[in-house]
């Protein structure tokens, strides 16, 4: 589990002045909530788990497709490329079919991204046999 200073360090760097804060009630993200708009928590160790618009669920269902794809799919990910798999799983989370997307909308959401990028195959790293 990450300490206070590792999360505070990373929200920190990667927080935008206008967002909100929502978390469980960890001392973590406490410090760091003051950064944000707005900062709420609802406190699982009492039951409290949704309060109006306050919850966690879209972050922790989120996480646990991540988890399940990093397992299931791709089973290794190097830390340096984290961000690559972070960024396939954000695309497909907010363009699904639950969200009113089909099969062709994400296609023409997908194509700006590749115009004028060559796709090579190329290895990544020297394979010795």
């Amino acid at each position: 589990m990450a300490n206070t200073e590792c999360v505070t360090k990373i929200v920190n760097e990667q927080h935008r002045q206008r967002s909100a804060l929502v978390h469980g009630r960890k001392q973590a993200l406490h410090e760091s909530g003051r950064r944000f708009v707005d900062h709420q928590t609802v406190t699982h160790s009492k039951n409290e788990y949704a309060r109006g618009e306050v919850h966690t669920n879209t972050v922790e269902g989120f996480f646990s497709i991540f988890k399940r794809g990093m397992i299931g799919v791709y089973q290794h990910c190097d830390e340096k490329h984290l961000h690559r798999y972070l960024t396939e799983f954000d695309y497909r989370y907010n363009h699904r079919e639950g969200l009113g997307f089909s099969d062709w909308e994400r296609t023409e959401a997908t194509f700006p991204g590749i115009v004028g990028e060559r796709l090579t195959y190329r290895r990544t790293h020297q394979v010795h046999v």
